[in-house]
């Protein structure tokens, strides 16, 4: 389930309607940060069938260098990583007036929720790994809709 940052809004029992056409969405660009080879690619590709440019990154320091060098539009990141946590890159990114709104979301192993960075704002949402290719893109359209 992808748990949102404003956990105390009401779900409408609707299916939200699509985020953008095909071709908008092609158009979209995610950087996606994970360490782990294997899983960077599986959701590399899960992300390019569902239409959108990734830009991929091994750890949240590099993360940080191709979020000031690139024009993305949301983050997806493994929350445990070498050099910086997604929930530290997920803080600095929020410093950056550039990209203070872009939609993070937080992939996690652990069974408790992230830290306060899930209450005050810095990720969007945060879903738990393993994560299935139509949980990620729903959550994904659903923070891409928000913004």
């Amino acid at each position: 389930m992808c748990a949102l940052n404003r956990l105390s809004e009401p779900e409408s029992g609707r299916a939200s309607s699509p985020v953008a056409s095909d071709r908008l969405k092609s158009k979209l660009r995610i950087l996606l940060v994970e360490d782990d080879r294997s899983v960077r690619r599986y959701l590399e590709v899960t992300l390019q069938r569902s239409g959108y440019k990734v830009i991929a990154a091994a750890d949240g320091l590099e993360a940080m260098k191709l979020a000031f060098a690139n024009e993305i539009d949301a983050v997806v990141t493994d929350a445990i990583m070498p050099h910086l946590s997604g929930e530290q890159l997920a803080g600095f990114l929020r410093n950056h007036p550039k990209l203070s709104q872009t939609p993070i979301i937080l992939l996690t192993g652990q069974e408790h929720q992230p830290s306060t960075l899930a209450t005050d704002g810095a990720i969007s949402a945060f879903l738990y790994k393993p994560v299935k290719t139509e949980e990620l893109t729903r959550c994904l359209a659903e923070q891409l809709q928000r913004d």
